[in-house]
């Protein structure tokens, strides 16, 4: 029989593979155990839900364990056959211990005895109190959305939420934290139900790591919303539900972690909460370094004396950065049914970096080498408040919450570059180490950003009669975001600055748009449905400016209704078929249609397109839902068609100059269809499976018209076509083993299969994690050990090719990582599940069970 030594031995294997294997052995361990049932009643035999059972064994401690007792006061559990004390504790009741013999089967009723109600001292403002004597399931399917609980996720502690990302259902991270769901990266973001300064205006990667992940309570996966949310997100909604403690007087927890590459952290949850008053704080920083590394090899499909015709490029990059964040608010209860809250958020994040680029070109007669030094600033400001007015008018649920968040964040970028060139001609190569002593040029890049935001909210709830619930509301967003470049350069020759105007612009984008949306909720008999009308119309003035005497001012409306359907049907106890539909709108990002928004270096230059417009998205799911105390299975078959399609067009408008530009169209159409498969399974007490693969296919068809010069000057009209189609894998799966009640393991593999389309064809990558914890001091301490990328395999290899050229490159953002991090709880009071009110602070967001608000 395979050992536990064993299966931690085989930690010296590659990858996914390797998940599996451990896996496998330890369903094989866990043979030895028996089934054990039972139920706990009262003296009048009634059920007692809910109680906390513990079986601690007289023999070997490491066989003990407890489970939750479930509503009618059943329980189900694994336990080696032996002599166990039997603990029952309930609120309400008397604890009690008795002695079992565990042989398998039923132990029988156990009848617990109420408490004196004289000696019970109620408890004001809580209408529930309960222990919690099992780990909870880290994934649940609901009626619209998946919900993902990281408090389990080993790998992710001391982490930011790009790790935990990394391991919710049917999202995957990429090497550059880029975040996609079903193999779409248009994903909307939100922060308890709302956009939010804590992730920024357009800085990716960044905010998700200023997130640390110990601030997570969960994360839903909404991967086709309904009228409820805004329509923007074609591939879906990741609504971040931030923590908040539901415990009575003062409470929290503090982790600090230190890992390599280099990265520090501190950061801490508080609360304090007594008779009708809530205040909370949650906070912390860190610091973090980065390594990464780019290869490429170009071959040009049109070389002359002054364009080469291939070129090798190899490119270093160190980056380091600072965050911190701070959340305080308060939440006070005037009554039984109506609640004020009020937060204000800060969030700053500070950076460095350092890049090196060494270019190999060969020209028709000559050779020619370039090395491009970068250095980079950055600091980013986000602030945000929050203010919120909860009120019931009955115990029946008709309720009605307002909520205004004003956001400001402010992003300021400077970066010098030094480009050194040294021309070879006749193929003769001469020392490379003489280009670093002739500067050819130096630019210096400036590019400033500042976004305020009003976003305004009402929902109001309906319940008619026992099973149906209509839903209305309104939404007023206001964004205005200003863009300012400033881009410098000097000559070898002349070391005076002079403005490139081309690059050199500012740019006034405000968007408004007013939605109001109603939705009907009901069920008969075993069948239920939803469904759900909204309308959102926007307005965007764009006014834009540069030094090369351009003046646009640009406005546009859009006014579109977007309905959504869902369906379930229940086809037995825990078993039910999910069938839904909804329409999308992908708005363009604000900075895509600011022309030249992005300057990086003269080979390559992103340009906006101001007149670039929406894309619309039909999205339908049929999915099918398994949801036992111990399996979790969630199989759903998808189909996306796009109109208006947004692609990015790369070329030369010169074909005499090696320059290439990049910029947004909207192109034809895209159809996206797959099996995404998800599933949780706790076979034995100490072993937790979850995993998921996505299959998935797509074709796209359009064609793209542009105007260049050829090399003789001419304009020509050049056409791209863009149509194309393939099938690719997406794998997912952790394994959780605990070695005794206070150490557990974990594993997390994942793979991702090769991609191609029209213009890029992307070869497969695969990677492993992982991680252990171990718990002391009663559970107040734990310390966690992890390793992102343990074979250090994770890379993304790249094709393009187009009628210009052809062109690899590899990349890889980060190398190993590992860190230790401690966290340390203190507290006090009861756990409060349920307080009176309807919601609290975080909860108008999607916090609670029921769907999230605008």
């Amino acid at each position: 029989m395979t050992t536990r030594t064993e299966i931690i031995n085989i930690l010296t294997k590659k990858t996914l593979g390797l998940t599996f294997v451990l896996s496998a052995a330890a369903f094989a361990y866990a043979q030895q155990k028996v089934n054990v049932t039972g139920n706990i009643v009262d003296k009048q035999n009634n059920p007692v839900p809910y109680a906390s059972v513990t079986f601690s064994s007289k023999t070997n401690k490491i066989f003990s364990d407890a489970v939750l007792a479930d509503e009618k006061g059943n329980y189900t559990l694994q336990l080696v056959p032996g002599n166990y004390d039997v603990t029952v504790e309930a609120i309400g009741f008397r604890k009690i211990t008795s002695t079992k013999m565990i042989g398998g089967g039923s132990v029988g009723s156990i009848s617990i005895e109420a408490e004196n109600p004289g000696t019970v001292t109620p408890t004001k403002n809580i209408e529930g109190v309960t222990i919690t004597a099992a780990a909870p399931k880290p994934y649940r399917v609901e009626l619209d959305k998946k919900t993902y609980d990281p408090s389990t996720d080993l790998i992710s502690k001391g982490g930011s939420l790009q790790d935990v990302l990394a391991n919710v259902p049917s999202v995957s991270v990429d090497t550059d934290g880029t975040v996609s769901m079903r193999g779409s990266s248009n994903v909307r973001f939100l922060i308890n139900g709302k956009p939010s300064a804590l992730l920024g205006i357009d800085d990716g990667a960044n905010a998700l790591q200023s997130i640390p992940a110990d601030q997570i309570e969960k994360i839903e996966v909404i991967s086709n919303p309904s009228s409820k949310f805004e329509a923007s997100g074609t591939a879906g909604i990741l609504n971040i539900i931030l923590k908040k403690n539901k415990r009575v007087g003062f409470n929290g927890s503090v982790t600090g972690s230190l890992g390599y590459l280099p990265t520090t952290s501190l950061n801490t949850n508080l609360s304090w909460r007594r008779n009708n008053l809530t205040w909370f704080l949650n906070g912390g920083g860190g610091y973090r370094e980065s390594k990464g590394e780019n290869n490429s090899d170009t071959w040009y499909n049109f070389p002359n004396a002054d364009v080469p015709k291939e070129s090798h490029q190899e490119s270093t990059s160190e980056n380091n950065g600072k965050n911190y964040n701070a959340t305080t608010g308060f939440v006070y209860d005037f009554s039984d049914r109506t609640s004020v809250n009020a937060s204000g958020t800060i969030r700053g994040f500070n950076s460095e970096s350092n890049g090196n680029t060494f270019r190999e070109e060969f020209f028709l007669s000559r050779n020619e080498f370039s090395e491009r030094l970068d250095d980079g600033y950055g600091r980013n400001l986000a602030l945000q408040g929050d203010f919120g007015l909860d009120h019931k008018f009955d115990d029946k649920g008709q309720n009605i919450a307002l909520s205004l968040s004003l956001q400001r964040n402010k992003s300021n970028s400077n970066s010098v570059a030094r480009e050194y060139i040294s021309g070879v001609r006749d193929f003769v190569y001469e020392d490379e180490n003489a280009l670093v002593n002739d500067l050819s040029f130096k630019d210096l890049l400036a590019q400033n950003s500042l976004n305020r935001s009003i976003v305004g909210k009402a929902d109001y709830e309906l319940p008619i009669g026992e099973k149906s619930k209509l839903e209305a509301g309104y939404r007023l967003d206001i964004n205005r975001n200003n863009y300012e470049n400033d881009v410098n350069r000097q000559d070898q020759d002349n070391m005076t600055l002079t403005q490139l105007p081309l690059f050199t612009n500012t740019t006034d984008y405000k968007e408004t748009f007013n939605a109001a949306y109603a939705q009907f909720k009901s069920k008969i008999g075993n069948f239920g449905y939803q469904l759900g009308l909204r309308n959102e119309y926007s307005v965007i003035n764009i006014d834009y400016a540069n030094l090369q005497g351009d003046k646009i001012l640009k406005d546009k409306k859009y006014n579109n209704i977007f309905p959504s359907v869902y369906l379930s049907y229940d086809l037995g106890k825990d078993n039910q078929l999910l069938l839904n539909f909804s329409k999308r709108i992908d708005r363009p990002r604000s900075f895509f249609m600011v022309p030249y928004a992005r300057y990086s270096n003269p080979r390559s230059v992103f340009e906006g397109n101001i007149d670039l417009d929406p894309s619309y998205v039909d999205s339908y799911e049929v999915g099918y839902s398994i949801q036992k105390r111990k399996l979790t299975i969630n199989p759903t078959l998808y189909y996306r068609h796009s109109t208006d399609d947004t692609k990015m067009l790369s070329y030369r408008k010169d074909e005499r100059e090696n320059v290439v530009y990049t910029k947004p169209i909207n192109l034809g159409t895209e159809d996206r269809y797959g099996l995404d498969f998800n599933f949780s399974y706790d076979p034995v007490s100490w072993l937790k499976l979850m995993g998921g693969l996505d299959l998935y296919g797509y074709k796209s068809e359009g064609t793209a018209q542009y105007d260049a010069l050829d090399r003789d000057g001419n304009t020509v009209v050049r056409t791209r076509d863009f149509a194309g189609d393939g099938f690719s894998t997406r794998a997912r799966l952790n394994t959780t083993f605990r070695i005794d009640k206070t150490f557990s393991v974990q594993l997390q593999g994942q793979y991702r299969g090769g991609e191609k389309t029209a213009t890029t064809e992307q070869k497969p990558m695969y990677g492993m994690n992982l991680g252990a914890s171990k718990t002391i001091w009663n559970g107040n301490g734990t310390f966690t050990f992890n390793i992102q990328d343990v074979f250090n395999t994770r890379n993304r290899t790249v094709k393009t090719f187009n009628e210009d050229l052809t062109s690899e490159s590899y990349m890889k953002w980060m190398p190993r990582q590992f860190a230790l991090s401690f966290t340390y709880r203190f507290r006090q009071g009861e756990k409060v599940e349920a307080p009176r009110r309807k919601k609290d602070i975080n909860s108008n967001a999607g916090g609670d069970d029921d769907m999230p608000p605008m």
